[in-house]
């Protein structure tokens, strides 16, 4: 019965592994982490990830309770089932997330690593708007700081979701909750030098739903822009190891630094539990 709730994991891992940038050990306690969920729920009966309910998950944090771990390891492993059904949610394997709202113990959450403003700045400029590929890769780099969208709502986002008028993004997140989120003028500027000065030479056969593409007319993949970010971050000679989840963090940081209000940046990062956002306020950006 664990077999059947395998190729999933491997799935997952995969996509950490590539997307992410994390570590090997990282990924093998992932790895670690699913495992024991898996036979966990075959002892429960459950054979497919659509059969999970939440008792079941209740159930299995209780199990590891009792069998003594500690509150960091058990933080570890709310973590990863948390991230491992938001990408059975978001690939469609499931059709409600079953995760209830676990409570971490105090220091059970890791602080996400941020960039200092310098550091933005230099990766902001590395890319030459100059080359087609480089005004799309400014534009696409400029619209992920100015909104801490995830790297799969940049990739996905359509022409139709932009409002130039309001300046701001309608965004589809997880679990398919919409979001109206604003961008600043200088993200504004680089988008529209793209869209109109760019795009149109990438566009094959005359029409493309997808604001960025490839140089093949094809919407760009998780990936191959996570390749882009980090060749940009080591052109630019950024020391730290930069993701597009980076940007995301360091979007979040500055703005809750700058005084921004909580609910506000929780609504733009489409979180829907504030003690998500809340981690931000113990982040040091630089």
């Amino acid at each position: 019965m664990k077999e059947s709730l395998s190729p999933y994991i491997d799935s997952f891992l995969t996509m950490i592994a590539v997307e992410k940038g994390l570590a090997k050990n990282t990924v093998e306690a992932y790895s670690r982490d699913l495992v024991r969920l898996s036979e966990f729920l075959a002892s429960q009966n459950v054979a497919s990830w659509k059969q999970t309910e939440t008792p079941h998950l209740r159930s299995y944090l209780s199990s590891l309770r009792r069998n003594g771990l500690s509150p960091r390891s058990i933080a570890r492993h709310i973590v990863t089932v948390r991230r491992f059904y938001g990408f059975l949610e978001t690939e469609g394997v499931i059709n409600e997330n079953p995760v209830p709202p676990f409570h971490m113990a105090a220091g059970g959450r890791k602080l996400p690593q941020t960039l200092s403003a310098d550091d933005v700045r230099k990766l902001l400029a590395q890319p030459n708007p100059q080359e087609p590929l480089g005004a799309r890769d400014q534009a696409m780099l400029e619209l992920l700081y100015a909104t801490g969208l995830r790297v799969s709502e940049l990739i996905a986002l359509q022409m139709q979701q932009i409002n130039f008028q309001g300046n701001f993004l309608t965004v589809k997140g997880k679990g398919s909750k919409v979001r109206a989120v604003p961008f600043g003028k200088w993200a504004r500027q680089k988008l529209i030098d793209y869209i109109k000065g760019t795009r149109p030479r990438l566009v094959k056969n005359g029409a493309s739903v997808f604001v960025f593409i490839n140089r093949s007319g094809r919407p760009l993949t998780r990936q191959g822009f996570w390749k882009l970010i980090r060749g940009h971050a080591l052109a630019a000679g950024v020391e730290k190891r930069v993701t597009p989840h980076t940007l995301r963090h360091s979007f979040a940081t500055h703005l809750l630094e700058g005084g921004a209000d909580l609910r506000s940046v929780q609504s733009m990062l489409g979180h829907a539990d504030i003690s998500t956002t809340q981690i931000y306020t113990h982040v040091n950006g630089a």
